[in-house]
């Protein structure tokens, strides 16, 4: 486990704007609460909580992958308009003390998905 620092900053504050998350034209996920996670020179991600999402459109995935950061994250496959986006979506159910802020929440793939600040 390493502890975010003036090496390898992460942030991580609340979104004042809607975000709203579409695959194949179908909406996944839209909230008001997203969290915005700012880690050192990576893209933004935002981060939904689990009960903004349309939890049918996903399948758990036994894929994993591990962040010294933030832990081990879980998979989900998006099923929508007659399409498979395999592993478009992770979450840190257990994250490490510093990042507890997103556990249950939901983070997609943005090559994968349409994200749009409203």
């Amino acid at each position: 486990m390493k502890i975010p620092g003036p090496d390898h900053p992460i942030t991580i504050s609340p979104n004042p704007k809607r975000v709203r998350v579409t695959a194949n034209g179908i909406v996944i996920a839209e909230t008001a609460k997203a969290l915005t996670l700012k880690e050192s020179t990576y893209p933004v991600v935002h981060y939904i909580p689990r009960g903004d999402a349309r939890m049918e459109h996903l399948q758990r995935t036994a894929h994993t992958t591990m962040c010294p950061y933030k832990g081990i994250a879980n998979y989900f496959t998006i099923g929508a308009g007659g399409r498979t986006l395999d592993n478009a979506i992770w979450t840190y159910e257990d994250p490490y003390p510093a990042m507890t802020q997103i556990a249950g929440h939901l983070a997609f793939y943005p090559s994968k998905v349409t994200i749009e600040e409203l």
